[in-house]
């Protein structure tokens, strides 16, 4: 890759630079490399967008679809309102999102909303087309990035069926944390987990009394990580 970038000339190196993290994150390994020119393609298609704390990223009405990569902060998918608010994803640094609906054909069944100051690229549908028709690396691998991540969610899935949300919420603990911290509110675990929220406050007592987790305003330290494994199997 660092080759690639020294041999591109056509291209602000910001660009490059971009192209170049993109590149990483839709696959990562050296399974599907990406020649220089399809650096240089990748690149050209980037846009970068800003998005401020509290406002929707993308999926509101009159949206154009097109693909999504979160370069910095964090964006919160929920879908409904009132109690029936369902938080499906917590997107971070790296994190693609609208590829998969595009290959369907589907709408956005969510709203990307900023949980920070975030940074934003942004391929059109009409150029994340035109690669994937046009540049089989960068197809291969943006689709075993796919691949990857429906299986992900698959398992995710499968590992919270029949557990008890005990069970549910250290996992999602486990899942959600960065260097042991989840800075996240209750309200948003609550409805990634689809309960409500005094709930789930009544497990993370249970937890903070076994000396597992220490609850904070809108984050939750992880005190005991191979104790809180035992206690979501």
């Amino acid at each position: 890759m660092e080759r690639a970038l020294q041999l591109l000339g056509g291209q602000s190196d910001q660009q490059l630079q971009q192209a170049a993290w993109v590149a990483r994150c839709v696959g990562r390994g050296a399974s599907a490399p990406l020649t220089s020119e399809d650096v240089s393609a990748l690149a050209a298609t980037l846009s970068r967008r800003t998005v401020t704390r509290g406002a929707v990223a993308y999926g509101g009405r009159g949206d154009r679809p097109g693909v999504w990569i979160v370069r910095s902060g964090r964006l919160e998918l929920a879908a409904g309102s009132g109690a029936g608010r369902v938080v499906v994803q917590i997107l971070r640094d790296g994190d693609v999102d609208g590829d998969i609906q595009l290959l369907l054909d589907m709408p956005l069944p969510y709203t990307a909303r900023a949980l920070d100051d975030v940074e934003l690229l942004h391929l059109h549908q009409e150029d994340f087309e035109r690669l994937l028709a046009t540049r089989p690396p960068i197809a291969r691998r943006w689709l075993s990035s796919v691949a990857e991540r429906l299986n992900t969610s698959h398992m995710r899935i499968l590992g919270l069926l029949g557990r008890t949300l005990t069970q549910q919420t250290a996992q999602l603990l486990l899942d959600e944390a960065v260097e042991g911290d989840i800075a996240l509110p209750q309200r948003t675990l609550a409805a990634m987990l689809g309960v409500r929220r005094p709930s789930l406050n009544k497990v993370l007592k249970e937890l903070e009394k076994e000396d597992l987790i220490r609850v904070r305003y809108s984050a939750i330290d992880i005190l005991d990580r191979q104790a809180l494994v035992r206690r979501a199997r």
